[in-house]
């Protein structure tokens, strides 16, 4: 599986994925510290990052790391030795690599920023806020590369972006909505950042300071992950078919 993904890397080399891993981290610090900087440099740079940058940056990540093959209707990827289930998990892993790097670049940079500019997130919170963002992304990897599959580039960008701005409007309605994943980051940003999707301070009395949803936020998340995992792969198996 390690040479798989490893061959899956290897094919981003001639595409934008690799400056992607750095360059939407660092547009988006360059943009607070421009605009904002001072006190409000870290606290504006985490609400930029996971309300627009990474999820924009991670829906054309997805669709770049597939556009060849979906050209060539994945001719070239189902003639190599290895099971459709193998392919496509290999194209999820990789995808969560990058994931993963780009997320450690931004932490490192606001880190780096707030001593510049002055803390007003401490350490340990940015790096649980990084480790939950990652964990409640996750599920967006599938779903990006299967959009691209389906519908191109532009459209799983714009639907993926979309979903977002719906999480963002509806994150503290309740009900059905704590389990729709793209609200749950929003959400649990509350009590760790304290942060609000509009970059506002949660309010001190504020019920979205609890931590009790937490655990079970990061558990829907990861079971939409094993879901659309799940499903995609069988739907990508289905292409060997025709």
């Amino acid at each position: 599986m390690l040479n798989v993904i490893q061959a899956e890397r290897l094919k981003w080399r001639r595409t934008f994925i690799p400056k992607l891993t750095w360059l939407a981290p660092a547009v988006a610090l360059l943009l607070c510290a421009v605009l904002m900087g001072g006190s409000l440099f870290q606290s504006g740079s985490y609400n930029w990052w996971y309300t627009l940058f990474l999820p924009g940056a991670l829906s054309l990540a997805c669709s770049l790391a597939l556009l060849k093959d979906a050209k060539l209707k994945y001719r070239s990827l189902l003639a190599l030795p290895f099971t459709p289930g193998t392919l496509w998990t290999s194209k999820i892993l990789a995808c969560t690599g990058w994931l993963l790097t780009t997320l450690a670049v931004f932490l490192i940079g606001v880190t780096a920023g707030g001593l510049l500019f002055g803390q007003s997130i401490p350490l340990w919170n940015g790096l649980a806020g990084s480790v939950l963002i990652f964990l409640t992304f996750l599920w967006q990897i599938p779903l990006c590369l299967f959009l691209a599959a389906r519908f191109g580039l532009f459209a799983a960008i714009l639907l993926n972006l979309f979903g977002t701005v719906l999480g963002v409007v509806e994150f503290d309605r309740g009900g059905l909505w704590d389990y729709i994943p793209y609200t749950i980051t929003f959400r649990l940003m509350c009590p760790v950042l304290s942060i609000l999707p509009n970059g506002l301070p949660v309010p001190a009395d504020s019920p979205l300071r609890s931590t009790d949803m937490i655990l079970p936020g990061t558990l829907v998340s990861l079971g939409w992950f094993a879901l659309l995992f799940l499903l995609t792969t069988l739907w990508f198996r289905k292409q060997e078919a025709k």
